[in-house]
């Protein structure tokens, strides 16, 4: 089926993100945010220590279409003066989803509107440059620029030439960053989310009262893996079985646990930077809501004279609203609109969204040379 034409109408864009287990719509125009709702389904999936994805989808089937309607009544907008339709399409949960993006393909088809089916992680990316009173973000006048997206299952850094031009530099190999605060927390015995759990302990604690390891920080390449380090904590724990039944030593193992993963994010960071030479971070997902994460960052940029941008609290956490000004800035820009029949990614690797040559690739994540940059670097 054609994707639908462009049409005059207010300018709005509505947005669905429904990746994972968060059910989420926003609108926005011209740039700025006029409603984000999220329906949270923590407490439902608490329980079992983890995301079900069939309670996931039962939720989203459930919280959605009453979402919709509350969205479009508090901006003022009724579907019919909507002038594009957007939902995330991947990666994510395969029925989750399923849910967002047949609901806004509907609506597409039957307002007529076009539908932009958005990469989950590039509306992370694009998200710290959210800020203001009203919200609002302009991907006209981004600098060239490295960004860490650290997001659920996943955690990247990505080198930005150009707005919406990628370069992915390194990916997750095992477990990403997030995994590992909520696979220790559930080592832990702490309660699901693990991650804010263990930055809330770690606050009271010693961040050196444990040596764990910085899977791949000393690595030459961009990668992440933090396997290793879950690991490393199930074993101490078999050590020292009674450790968390203290709770200075408990604390003092969130801030160790926590300082290992953060010092593996931020030399990976800088690394990207000093190779892309940029003079700008960014810095987005559910992880980057960590305070030790958030002030390394700015440290190391201080140091390194880079500009950061770090996505606001609101915006860290899955939402509809970062995939709502993506989409929004691609309306405006006249880009091809997604096909109605399109459908789920789960797997969709942002290198695909605009690909870039192999060659290109291949120089964004090699070694520095003498300089201390990669090949990339000319190009920034």
């Amino acid at each position: 089926m054609p994707a639908r034409k462009r049409v005059n109408s207010s300018g709005t864009t509505l947005a669905i993100e429904t990746s994972c287990d968060e059910t989420s719509v926003a609108l926005v125009r011209q740039g700025a945010i006029l409603v984000s709702l999220v329906s949270s389904q923590v407490s439902i999936h608490a329980e079992y220590g983890g995301v079900v994805p069939e309670l996931a989808t039962r939720e989203h089937l459930r919280n959605l279409p009453p979402l919709v309607q509350t969205a479009c009544a508090r901006a003022d907008c009724p579907p019919a003066a909507l002038s594009a339709i957007a939902a995330t399409q991947g990666p994510g949960l395969p029925n989750a989803l399923m849910i967002g993006l047949k609901t806004a393909q509907g609506l597409a088809f039957a307002l007529e509107r076009p539908f932009y089916g958005i990469h989950h992680h590039e509306a992370h990316l694009y998200s710290a440059w959210i800020d203001g009173t009203p919200p609002r973000a302009d991907l006209d006048i981004l600098p060239p620029h490295v960004s860490l997206i650290v997001s659920g299952g996943h955690t990247l850094l990505v080198h930005v030439p150009s707005p919406l031009h990628h370069i992915v530099l390194g990916s997750t190999l095992d477990d990403a960053a997030g995994e590992c605060f909520d696979k220790t927390a559930k080592l832990l015995g702490l309660p699901y989310p693990g991650g804010p759990v263990i930055d809330q302990l770690a606050e009271g604690g010693q961040p050196d009262a444990f040596d764990f390891p910085r899977p791949l920080r000393d690595d030459a390449t961009l990668d992440f893996s933090f396997s290793g380090l879950k690991t490393a904590v199930r074993y101490f724990l078999r050590d020292h079985p009674d450790l968390t039944a203290d709770p200075s030593a408990l604390r003092d193992l969130c801030a160790s646990v926590q300082a290992a993963i953060v010092d593996v994010l931020v030399t990976k960071t800088v690394r990207a930077a000093r190779r892309c030479a940029v003079r700008c971070i960014t810095a987005s997902g559910g992880v980057v809501g960590n305070r030790l994460l958030r002030r390394e960052l700015a440290a190391a940029a201080d140091r390194l004279g880079c500009t950061l941008r770090l996505a606001a609290g609101p915006f860290c956490s899955d939402n509809a609203a970062m995939v709502a000004i993506l989409a929004d800035h691609l309306w405006r820009h006249g880009a091809p609109a997604t096909d109605c029949d399109a459908e789920p990614r789960p797997g969709w690797d942002l290198s695909d969204v605009r690909p870039t040559s192999p060659a290109t690739a291949r120089s964004a994540r090699a070694d520095p040379g003498p300089s201390g940059c990669s090949p990339c670097s000319s190009r920034s």
